[in-house]
């Protein structure tokens, strides 16, 4: 059994671990999550070791993006677990901060990426965005990496970040992996531990309304119609709300009528028992 990644849990305990990476003409692959790490995070984990010579992943429940009434402190956490697959997945090393470390006493600054972070995901839930490009910022800086992946199953996260990136001039390569899912279509997710068994098997109708939506504008339908339809049979289907389900410009995420001729996506979000799952697909 390979021995678990060391663990760093400050920054300047990382910089010095990888000053000597970087003295060895080493690149840095680098996977941010926050634990709680299912087969979704370790395919991004074999990505990282495949475009770097060293892995570097953070495990960070990030309190600047959950809201006053959301699920931080029952988020789950193991960090011995996630430390089991970490080895088993051969990474270099593990950066689990602690809050206090992230954001120090009197830390005040913060990034925010405009109207991109405002909608869908941002409506939904105000201030989420800010508190990711914040901390995606600070980890980028903190591990100095040289490409960092992040799953398409967060697509708007993923340009948020994108967007951040170029507009802040950090030297880091975002690449965008596909998301991965179970075999009846559902994406996985650290929150799907959430679901009944019952809930477990409503849940994959979140995938094929998505599905649903893409067809009929594919086949010339209005996309804003098309949804509709799509979020009522999600509903139909034992899902409690929707809290968007949409069809947007692939890059602006601004939305689109049928006339539409770039590249589009269906995002989706919505509650089913005590979790809030979302989910993407390209249209």
């Amino acid at each position: 059994m390979s021995a678990a990644p060391p663990v760093l849990r400050t920054v300047p305990d990382l910089r010095t671990a990888t000053a000597q990476w970087r003295e060895a003409g080493e690149r840095i692959g680098f996977v941010p999550t926050m634990g709680a790490l299912h087969e979704g995070h370790l395919s991004l984990v074999r990505q990282a070791r495949a475009a770097s010579e060293r892995c570097i992943v953070s495990l960070f429940v990030n309190p600047r993006q959950f809201g006053p009434r959301e699920d931080f402190s029952a988020y789950p956490r193991d960090e011995s677990g996630d430390l089991a697959k970490l080895a088993a997945a051969g990474v270099d090393l593990a950066y689990a901060p602690g809050v206090e470390a992230m954001y120090p006493d009197g830390a005040a600054t913060s990034v925010d990426v405009g109207a991109l972070g405002a909608m869908l995901e941002g409506e939904s839930r105000p201030g989420f965005f800010t508190g990711v490009a914040t901390v995606v910022t600070k980890l980028l800086l903190q591990t100095g990496a040289d490409v960092a992946l992040f799953g398409e199953k967060d697509y708007q996260q993923l340009q948020v970040i994108r967007r951040m990136v170029a507009d802040l001039d950090i030297p880091t390569r975002i690449v965008g992996c596909e998301t991965v899912r179970d075999a009846d279509g559902l994406a996985l997710s650290s929150r799907n531990a959430y679901l009944s068994a019952e809930e477990r098997r409503i849940a994959p109708a979140l995938h094929r309304a998505l599905q649903e939506a893409a067809e009929a504008v594919r086949a010339g339908a209005d996309p804003d119609a098309a949804c509709a339809r799509a979020a009522e049979r999600l509903l139909a289907s034992g899902f409690q709300a929707v809290d968007y389900l949409a069809i947007r410009d692939a890059e602006t995420l601004a939305p689109v009528d049928r006339e539409h001729e770039g590249a589009k996506r269906a995002l989706g979000a919505a509650k089913l028992g005590g979790a809030r799952l979302i989910d993407n697909i390209a249209v």
